[in-house]
């Protein structure tokens, strides 16, 4: 795997009471799981996922779960729990998160949450601020509008009724799209300006520390080919025919997650597998920029002590002694 280079950063410590919990984050094809993955078979732990596609049942492959053998290694809790005829909000995974959290403790067991979202892990470490319920009628104009309009023409709206919200969205994100269009009918105050106030969940009770891989573009690209040709190989045309068979709402996040749209368009005759290859890997290289951007921007290390890995984790190696060392040194925790 090579040498691993890694720097430590934010050195506040939580109340000693609070147990302790483990986030592992980063982009998507860092390593993230297998990292997980061997800290879980060393310490004791339970992954549990924070990736708001891998919660999605039908999703599987093109979501890169943990395989079948990797599960039967260490306690996995939340994946592919949700169906993908339900969105899952941030709010329903904090729960969910803290239910599994409780359940690795009552077993004796390390939590160590694996994911890349981001919002997640804020939900954890920072609380969800206060947002009201929407009626069900602006909901379905929301979605009227994203159905009828398109997800870029529904961003324009929402420039002119909330610039705020509008700028930190992608013209393209008809689902975000829509929940800001929702929130800015309902209460007349943008979903930015709610996010942005105390939240009305604090922190959760736990002593966390992080470990974000954040690897360089090159390896990371390499990674994004391979892991697209593997999910060819592995069924990954076959998953998304059983999906598209729902006939769910094209809006739903599940009918958005990476390789979903692309390999439609090869079911459809659209496209080839190497178009669709091409333009998945691309959408997937941008997406791990703004993964890297947020993480940049929202520092775990001004929560919890966070140790930074530069480098991707080759899921296909042996992490080394004297890294694994290096890490539970951080950590504080039995070697």
């Amino acid at each position: 795997m090579g040498a691993v280079h890694a720097r430590a950063a934010g050195l506040e410590q939580m109340p000693a009471e609070d147990p302790p919990a483990l986030l592992v984050a980063g982009p998507t094809a860092s390593g993230k799981s297998a990292l997980a993955l061997a800290l879980a078979r060393r310490l004791g732990g339970v992954v549990i996922n924070a990736d708001s596609m891998q919660v999605y049942r039908e999703l599987r492959i093109l979501t890169a779960r943990p395989s079948v053998e990797e599960e039967g290694m260490v306690p996995h809790d939340l994946y592919g729990v949700h169906p993908a005829a339900q969105a899952a909000s941030v709010a329903w995974w904090r729960e969910a998160a803290l239910g599994a959290m409780a359940r690795a403790r009552a077993a004796g067991r390390l939590p160590i949450l694996c994911g890349g979202t981001g919002l997640y892990f804020s939900a954890l470490t920072r609380g969800l601020s206060a947002m009201p319920d929407i009626p069900p009628a602006l909901r379905e104009e929301a979605r009227a509008l994203l159905e009828r309009e398109g997800a870029p023409a529904l961003h324009a709206r929402l420039l002119l009724a909330d610039p705020q919200s509008a700028a930190r969205l992608r013209p393209g994100d008809g689902q975000r799209l829509a929940r800001a269009w929702e929130v800015w009918r309902a209460t007349g105050r943008g979903i930015a300006q709610w996010q942005e106030e105390a939240p009305s969940t604090g922190p959760a009770p736990y002593a966390f520390r992080a470990i974000r891989i954040d690897p360089p573009r090159d390896s990371l690209r390499a990674a994004i080919a391979a892991r697209w040709e593997g999910m060819l190989r592995a069924g990954a045309l076959v998953e998304v025919e059983a999906l598209l068979a729902q006939g769910l709402d094209p809006a739903l996040p599940a009918m958005r997650a990476h390789g979903v749209p692309e390999l439609s368009a090869v079911l459809s005759g659209r496209h080839d597998l190497a178009e669709a290859g091409r333009r998945a890997c691309l959408a997937i290289g941008q997406y791990t920029k703004r993964q890297a951007t947020w993480f940049r921007h929202h520092d775990l290390a001004a929560l919890c002590r966070t140790h930074i890995i530069d480098a991707r984790i080759d899921g296909t190696a042996q992490l080394s002694e004297s890294w694994m060392r290096e890490i539970l040194s951080f950590l504080k925790l039995p070697h």
